[in-house]
């Protein structure tokens, strides 16, 4: 169905499609110097020391738990509320993902209270991720893990240019990844971006990421290098120079989308903090974030009635989503046996609302309008 209100809009124009043309007549379109520029741009936005592009989010997971020694017999904590990818990663090593709760509804990230009660002498590390752009508590979280000596990836696919007290999200723990997914604040159809401080891992992230080849192809067309060895296990995980140049044109809008968004969800707030039967996360959040979704949370029913409510927006034009199916229900890893209530309770009453820049007050209004009548009427 064609909805009035979608669920996101793409923020493309001419600009994308003129660096896409412009890489493609340069007669180089795979990893080369696009690539190069958008790495060097992407960690100067972070103030992070090193970024190394990849094909998408998943493969910069995957390569942050290798840097970090994730392997056989290695436990992982994570939350099981987000996409499967971030506990995926953890099993891509041999590693086993530990489920954590997240602290409720008004906070849907990870909650370090219980990552405490989950270590053990296997535990090797923690994946976090920023639900919506919104910052984990990571103060606690790197306590608990300079007390363990954990290492710490941050999921950080929602959040490119977040805050938390200072910091970009993404540059606090020991490496992280981003996406650049159709449907993110960056987009190219498909992409990624591996971010740390360590030089040792950014090595190590760029040579597994093309085959654990000394050097790249451009190197030796350019005459860098003539020949290379192959001196670990690497992968293709290489993000070709046609997407970098769709992501250096996302990347130059990013800042003034990220602003108009702020007045979208600041509005948001504003209407539906008073709305009985609903809490908005992270409502009392006064850092800068990148509002990649709004989600709501409704505090009554199940998820039939979630559903119905949901249905309800839809038949008004609005298109809703849900984030996430906790993965600790799917069948690979049901046999987890992972018992987390506050994760159940809000992925079976979460509804994701519309969020990009172009929302008008109007449309705004409308989806709180509906949403409002729709918790009233649904029972």
């Amino acid at each position: 169905m064609a909805y009035r209100i979608p669920l996101f809009n793409l923020n493309f124009d001419e600009r994308e499609a003129q660096a896409a043309y412009d890489t493609i007549r340069s007669g180089w379109i795979s990893t080369g110097p696009k690539n190069a520029e958008l790495e060097a741009m992407f960690a100067e936005m972070l103030g992070a020391k090193f970024a190394v592009s990849v094909t998408n989010c998943t493969d910069a997971l995957h390569l942050s738990c290798i840097v970090c020694g994730f392997g056989p017999g290695d436990e992982v904590l994570c939350p099981s509320l987000t996409f499967a990818a971030s506990a995926n990663c953890i099993r891509y090593t041999g590693a086993t993902p530990v489920f954590c709760d997240i602290v409720g509804p008004d906070h849907i990230n990870i909650d370090p209270e219980d990552i405490e009660r989950k270590i053990t002498p296997r535990t090797k590390g923690i994946v976090v991720v920023h639900m919506a752009g919104f910052p984990a508590r990571m103060d606690e979280i790197m306590a608990i893990a300079r007390k363990h000596g954990l290492k710490v990836v941050e999921d950080a696919c929602h959040g490119p240019l977040s805050e938390y007290k200072g910091h970009k999200l993404g540059t606090i723990g020991d490496c992280s990844a981003f996406s650049f997914f159709s449907n993110k604040n960056i987009s190219t159809g498909e992409g990624g971006m591996f971010v740390t401080n360590n030089e040792e891992f950014a090595a190590k992230a760029r040579l597994l990421r093309s085959h654990g080849m000394t050097t790249m192809s451009y190197q030796r067309a350019t005459g860098h290098a003539t020949e290379y060895d192959i001196t670990e296990l690497g992968y293709n995980y290489r993000m070709d120079d046609i997407r970098a140049s769709i992501a250096i044109e996302q990347l130059k809008k990013l800042p003034g989308d990220l602003e108009k968004r702020l007045l979208v969800r600041q509005q948001y707030v504003d209407r539906l903090s008073s709305v009985e039967g609903v809490v908005v996360p992270f409502a009392d959040n006064k850092e800068f974030v990148s509002n990649y979704i709004m989600p709501v949370v409704l505090t009554e029913g199940d998820r039939d009635r979630r559903n119905a409510v949901r249905e309800y927006i839809h038949a008004a034009g609005i298109q809703t989503s849900v984030h996430y199916p906790a993965i600790h229900r799917f069948s690979i890893y049901r046999d987890a046996g992972a018992v987390l209530p506050q994760t159940e309770f809000v992925t079976d009453h979460e509804i994701t609302l519309p969020m990009y820049a172009a929302l008008t007050p109007g449309d705004v209004d409308y989806i709180c309008d509906t949403l409002e009548k729709a918790v009233r009427e649904v029972r």
